[in-house]
């Protein structure tokens, strides 16, 4: 019986009473302010440094001297210029390219140049002999966004294509001096180009022809829109038969009176 007491007796463990347990020490500002800090730290280290996009960087060094300052030094005549994002930006860096005595591609504005022009002859036909002639020729930047311009309409390339490396590096290679244009300028010039041929044609229209012949061309795209194209044939003064697209607009349906209403509304406009 005695061993079956002392196997059943229970021992009672003291509770701990939740008052004398020591209390969780409070973070100081200081430690907080520290852990913020490892913690930016660590995020910064995290972020990818970003590649300079302006070409203005193919003839500057940028660095960042004692004072903590970003500058960019010129690889040519070692001048040294702020270039901090955030303050001052690359047109400083652009204005010294065009005045920077040891640039080897330096041309003064006022200096003109002797360049071969090559022209046909036999009135624009094919198979004319090409004659050079020796012209004067500067570099004009409104005319070379106008010739962009056309060489997008012409080949039919996006507006992003000036904006692409391969073609920013040939040209900053032909001609150093030229200023690269975005997309959206391109668009604008695009448009503006667009409004000076419409008024050209329609001066060729009134003087250099007698009578036009219209086709239309229409088709339906795989989102199931339908489009016209109206196209102008004629001969000119010089009895050469030319065509010229008039509009390119979606019609209704392929039917003969949605036809002749999108052509009517076309020529209302010329």
């Amino acid at each position: 019986m005695a061993r079956e007491e002392d196997m059943t007796h229970t021992t009672n463990i003291p509770s701990v009473d939740d008052s004398s347990r020591p209390a969780p020490i409070a973070p100081t500002q200081d430690s907080q302010l520290e852990n913020d800090r490892v913690a930016t730290s660590l995020g910064k280290a995290k972020r990818k440094p970003i590649r300079a996009r302006s070409e203005v960087w193919d003839h500057f060094t940028k660095f960042t001297n004692s004072e903590g300052e970003i500058k960019g030094k010129c690889n040519y005549c070692s001048k040294e210029f702020h270039c901090d994002p955030k303050k001052n930006g690359t047109t400083i860096l652009r204005n010294h390219m065009e005045n920077c005595k040891k640039y080897p591609y330096v041309v003064e504005s006022s200096q003109m140049e002797l360049h071969f022009q090559s022209t046909a002859t036999g009135g624009g036909r094919e198979g004319g002999d090409n004659v050079a002639s020796i012209v004067n020729w500067k570099f004009d930047q409104v005319l070379a966004r106008k010739a962009l311009g056309r060489m997008l309409m012409v080949d039919e390339l996006p507006f992003k294509f000036v904006e692409r490396e391969g073609f920013r590096h040939f040209v900053n290679v032909i001609c150093p001096k030229s200023r690269f244009p975005s997309r959206w300028t391109m668009a604008r010039d695009y448009f503006d180009l667009f409004k000076e041929e419409r008024l050209n044609m329609m001066n060729e229209l009134k003087n250099s022809c007698q009578r036009v012949c219209l086709t239309t061309d229409t088709w339906t795209s795989i989102q199931m829109m339908n489009y016209m194209c109206l196209t102008a044939h004629y001969i000119d003064n010089n009895w050469i038969l030319k065509k010229k697209i008039l509009n390119f607009c979606p019609i209704s349906s392929h039917n003969g009176d949605a036809i002749a209403m999108a052509i009517e509304k076309c020529l209302m406009g010329w």
